[in-house]
């Protein structure tokens, strides 16, 4: 971040109008999370966060604001409490920025704990007070934030996993007046205009031959939601044509909620070649399921040339070690499927380096794409850059949720024109997925997946 903004200004830009830029955003965020005649408490200190606040406060239309300026954090606190007593709408903390690297004092922890404390929403400028943003740690203590509006891009410490309950929610400033990044990582943040020209205009004289035909084997008794909402969010994608094959006992509860869809029970020895992708494994969790079935799931994985996307059950019966390179291959684990495909930790998975158990898992399972769900869900391949998804809230941890990603995905990838470049149509539909649910959340809905299907 040092490079960049010293690139920055030596183009001739000014700290100021950057600053200036960053309090618009700051402002335009404040402004989202609370609502007209709302109090607004800022916490700012004598850095270049403190200012991006004090930037910030003339664009508070229509808000009460409070101001603190904390420099000796003793004084602060006595002149926190009565503020804090009169329980503000939302503090802005603009205390400390990513300059911090050492332990705090006493004094400035106990400041920040009386914050943390108040149990009220917060936004952070940058990264939460008190956080390393090369660790993730504090520094004997940090702010815990909602949601974080960092500049230019998130700081390493913020993706890693025990930083999470502190970052909250990260929001990028991405337009505030830098120059273009000058430096590289191999972790990229996804952004909303990222996708704007995504999925491309469709030419005028199409049909649905054009858009391939997605078939997914999926749903068995006791689990035929999983293929009807996998169906359902390939359609979404909207290929041309759309065949779910599920197990023979299912048949009557999958196939009497689908009406575009067509369906079939499986058999072995379906002619996979009339299709454009194939999706396996929403639903595949009955005991009796017939033995050819993993026999065959293993051979369309190392032959079939066609893209394939693997998810549930099925990500249990793939075979470790190479397949052709030259055909798509997607594995979509949630961190517990990702733990015994790997044969380690959920520790490890969830709470170590995420980004190396991306990598194992491409790496074993055949260079394939990697979805590595969860909170700032991965997407990648053993080598290369690794996407950090950017949308999503914590209630997407419902069932059927990953059901209609995948096929979501598979819609995507069964279109012809999509298969050129896999991997923005994987980071694509991730990402809206995970905003569709953000859309829903902020309706303020007790929301269903059902209802997700149609947000998409």
């Amino acid at each position: 971040m040092r490079e960049w903004e010293k690139a920055t200004w030596a183009t001739g830009q000014t700290e100021a109008e950057v600053i200036r830029r960053v309090g618009l955003d700051l402002a335009q965020c404040a402004l989202r999370m609370t609502k007209t005649g709302d109090v607004i408490l800022i916490l700012a200190g004598k850095g270049n966060n403190g200012a991006d606040a004090r930037a910030a406060r003339p664009h508070l239309v229509d808000r009460r604001v409070d101001l603190l300026e904390v420099e000796d954090p003793a004084v602060a606190s006595t002149k926190l409490d009565p503020l804090l007593a009169a329980r503000p709408d939302l503090i802005i903390d603009a205390m400390f920025g990513i300059g911090l690297n050492r332990p705090l004092n006493a004094d400035w922890i106990r400041l920040i704990e009386k914050v943390n404390v108040a149990k009220l929403r917060v936004l952070a400028v940058d990264v939460p007070s008190g956080l390393n943003a090369e660790t993730g740690r504090p520094e004997g203590a940090a702010i815990e934030a909602d949601v974080t509006l960092t500049v230019g891009a998130p700081k390493t410490g913020m993706l890693q996993p025990n930083a999470w309950n502190l970052v909250g929610r990260v929001e990028v400033a991405s337009d505030v007046g830098l120059i273009p990044c000058p430096c590289n990582s191999e972790l990229k943040w996804n952004l909303s205009k990222d996708f704007r020209d995504f999925p491309p205009p469709r030419e005028v004289a199409t049909h649905k031959g054009t858009y391939g035909h997605v078939a997914i084997v999926a749903g068995s008794v006791g689990f035929h939601g999983a293929a009807v909402l996998a169906s359902r969010g390939a359609q979404r994608a909207q290929p041309g044509l759309i065949t779910v094959h599920m197990m023979e006992d299912a048949y009557m509860p999958v196939a009497t909620q689908l009406q575009a869809v067509m369906a079939a029970p499986w058999k072995s020895g379906i002619p996979y070649l009339k299709y454009s992708a194939l999706l396996v494994g929403p639903g595949l969790a009955a005991e009796d399921l017939p033995k050819t079935l993993r026999e065959e799931i293993i051979r369309l994985w190392r032959e079939l040339p066609l893209p394939m996307i693997v998810d549930a059950s099925a990500l249990a019966w793939l075979p470790r070690g190479a397949v052709s390179t030259e055909h798509i291959r997607v594995i979509t684990p949630h961190p517990g499927e990702a733990t015994r495909m790997l044969a380690t930790s959920t520790e490890k998975v969830q709470l170590g380096d995420r980004v190396a158990s991306l990598r194992e898992l491409s790496k074993g399972f055949g260079n394939c794409w990697v979805v590595l769900k969860g909170h700032e869900t991965l997407v990648g391949r053993a080598e290369g850059n690794v996407y950090v998804n950017s949308s999503g809230n914590p209630h997407l941890a419902q069932g059927g949720s990953g059901d209609l990603l995948s096929g979501y995905l598979a819609g995507f990838l069964g279109q012809f024109a999509l298969q050129q470049d896999p991997e923005l149509a994987i980071r694509y539909a991730v990402w809206r997925h995970g905003s569709a649910a953000d859309g829903l959340q902020e309706a303020g809905k007790n929301w269903v997946i059902e209802e997700l299907a149609e947000a998409l």
